[in-house]
């Protein structure tokens, strides 16, 4: 049975709290984000006859920059909270102290488990460093996963995404959803650096894949579960005594 949700707009009924995280965010919590092409940057920092104090954004830029929308850390990890109390989120990778682990742009992968299901996101806070870059990039990831059950999508994208009476097309047919999930599933499954972590995500996430997925493509992700563990098998056991030197089929030629 599935726990009673706020509903953020009361005409029509939410049956599932994943669904909450797709209902389009009302004005008050979109905010504006500056955008300035290199040259206008460049035309500032040379002039400040080219900068503006904004009244849109608030900030300081370039007078012909233009606003993104977009929606900002708090208003997501409220819409986060009205779906599932307990989300959470971790990095993909940790450093041998602990700590999240930063790719070489500097940026940051992240692993966002909702209502029992966990999809990949990614952010990164372009070369700036220090704790507030930390923040915004911790940020930049959670709106980047969340996107990925589709918070905020239709900010995310620049034109209309559902328009009323259009027909689908015939190249994206109703199972691309579908497809789309058993990938992401599958590449975290892969993205796992041991047996452990391995049982570990399939554990969590199993009732979560199992319930947006149709029958096969749920046995097509548990099979591949069930041969990434047979290879972690294989790479544990010690090769035989006679395999230890350089065979015929590995000299390179």
């Amino acid at each position: 049975m599935n726990k009673p949700v706020r509903d953020l707009t009361p005409e029509v009924e939410v049956s599932d709290p994943l669904a909450l995280l797709r209902r389009p965010f009302p004005a008050n919590q979109i905010s504006k984000l500056p955008k300035e092409s290199r040259t206008q940057a460049d035309e500032r920092k040379a002039s400040r006859s080219n900068g503006v104090n904004c009244t849109v954004c608030g900030g300081w830029h370039h007078k012909n920059a233009v606003h993104l929308d977009y929606v900002g850390h708090a208003a997501l990890t409220d819409r986060l909270l009205d779906a599932d109390p307990l989300w959470t989120w971790e990095p993909v990778a940790f450093t041998p102290e602990g700590l999240p682990s930063f790719d070489r742009n500097g940026g940051l992968w992240i692993k966002l488990t909702v209502c029992g299901v966990t999809r990949l996101g990614y952010g990164n806070a372009e070369g700036k460093s220090g704790g507030d870059a930390v923040k915004e990039i911790i940020g930049d990831a959670l709106r980047n996963a969340a996107m990925r059950f589709g918070a905020a999508l239709d900010l995310w994208h620049k034109g209309d995404l559902h328009v009323a009476g259009a027909e689908p097309e015939a190249d994206e047919p109703e199972v691309h959803t579908m497809a789309s999930a058993e990938e992401l599933a599958a590449n975290l499954l892969r993205g796992c650096g041991s047996k452990e972590m391995l049982k570990d995500t399939w554990t969590r996430n199993e009732a979560g894949w199992r319930g947006v997925m149709d029958e096969p493509t749920y046995l097509r992700l548990k099979g591949l579960t069930m041969r990434l563990v047979k290879q972690f098998d294989e790479q544990s056991k010690p090769p035989p005594a006679e395999d230890l030197g350089i065979s015929e089929d590995e000299i390179p030629y």
